[in-house]
C-alpha cells in the first residue's frame, strides 16, 4: 500500500517516543574500549535521534539516560556518566535551542553535583519557550519513584483537608507525574537486546507499544529507528509500512522544503 505523507503524518506517526538506551558498554567491549568509549559514541545516537524526530515532527521524545539503579555502577563508570552528561549539557544545549527543541531533564536531580544541577536549570530557562520537539532527558529517573512522588503529593492534598479521598483518581494521579502537560506515550524501544523496561515510565507505558532490538545503542541509526516506527505503524494502523518507505518520505519532504 502507498503512503504519503499526510496520511502517515497525520494518522500514523506516534506522537511521543521513548527510548531505554542500552548496549553503550557492550559495544564498546566488544572493539576492546573501556566502557566510557561506548557513553561517548552513544551521545552520536542521540544526536541522530534528536534530528530523525525532528524531522518526522514527532512531538516528544524520552531518553533514559540513567535511571535511579545506575547509582549502582561502578564508581568510576558513574563519574564518567556524569561528566558526560555535565559535557553534553554545556556543548549541546544552544544547538538544540537553535533547532527550536524544548530541553527537560525529569527525574530526581538532587543528588546531582551543584555544578550539574545549575546547568540543568539554565538548559530549561534557555529553551522553556521553543515549540518544536520536546526532548526530556530522564536522569536519575525511576517509574516507581515518579508515581510515588506523584502520589505523596495527592496524600498532601488530603492531609490538608484541599481534596478528599475520593479526589484520587488515574487522572488525578496522572496529572502530577513528570510530562503530564505532554502527549501520551506512543512508543516505547529499548536497545541493547534485553526484553524489560526497567522501571521506566511504568504509568506512562501502559498502553504504549514495545519495541525490542538486539541493536546496541551506538548502532541504532536513523535506518534502524525507521524499522522501529514501521513496526509501530504496522501494529497501530493496520497496514504495512517499511523502514525504506519512512526514508523515501522524509527524502520526499526534505525535496519540497
Amino acid at each position: 500500500m502507498a503512503l504519503n505523507a499526510d496520511a502517515i503524518s497525520q494518522q500514523s506517526l506516534p506522537k511521543h517516543i521513548a527510548i531505554i538506551m542500552d548496549g553503550n558498554g557492550r559495544w564498546a567491549q566488544a572493539r576492546k574500549r573501556p566502557r566510557a568509549y561506548g557513553h561517548k559514541k552513544g551521545v552520536d545516537s542521540v544526536r541522530s535521534a534528536v534530528q530523525f524526530c525532528t524531522k518526522l515532527g514527532i512531538e516528544s521524545l524520552t531518553l533514559f539516560a540513567f535511571s535511579s539503579e545506575n547509582w549502582r555502577r561502578p564508581e568510576d563508570e558513574v563519574s564518567t556518566l556524569m561528566e558526560l552528561f555535565l559535557f553534553v549539557l554545556s556543548r549541546e544545549v544552544k544547538k538544540l535551542h537553535k533547532n527550536n527543541v524544548k530541553l527537560k531533564i525529569i527525574g530526581d536531580i538532587s543528588k546531582f553535583p551543584e555544578s550539574l544541577q545549575a546547568k540543568v536549570h539554565d538548559a530549561h530557562a534557555l529553551t522553556a519557550n521553543n515549540t518544536g520537539l520536546t526532548l526530556n532527558v530522564a536522569a536519575n529517573y525511576g517509574g516507581r519513584w515518579d508515581i510515588v512522588t506523584a502520589a505523596q503529593s495527592l496524600a498532601t492534598q488530603v492531609q490538608q483537608g484541599d481534596i478528599s479521598v475520593a479526589d484520587i483518581t488515574e487522572d488525578a494521579l496522572s496529572e502530577r507525574l513528570t510530562m503530564a502537560e505532554q502527549s501520551p506515550l506512543d512508543l516505547l524501544i529499548r536497545t541493547g537486546g534485553d526484553y524489560r523496561i526497567s522501571n521506566f515510565l511504568l504509568w506512562q507505558a501502559a498502553y504504549a507499544e514495545l519495541y525490542f532490538t538486539e541493536t546496541l545503542w551506538p548502532d541504532f541509526n536513523e535506518e534502524a529507528f525507521s524499522e522501529a516506527i514501521a513496526c509501530y505503524i504496522s501494529r497501530e494502523r493496520r497496514f504495512g509500512c517499511t523502514g525504506e518507505q519512512i526514508q523515501q518520505l522524509l527524502a520526499e519532504s526534505k525535496s519540497t522544503s
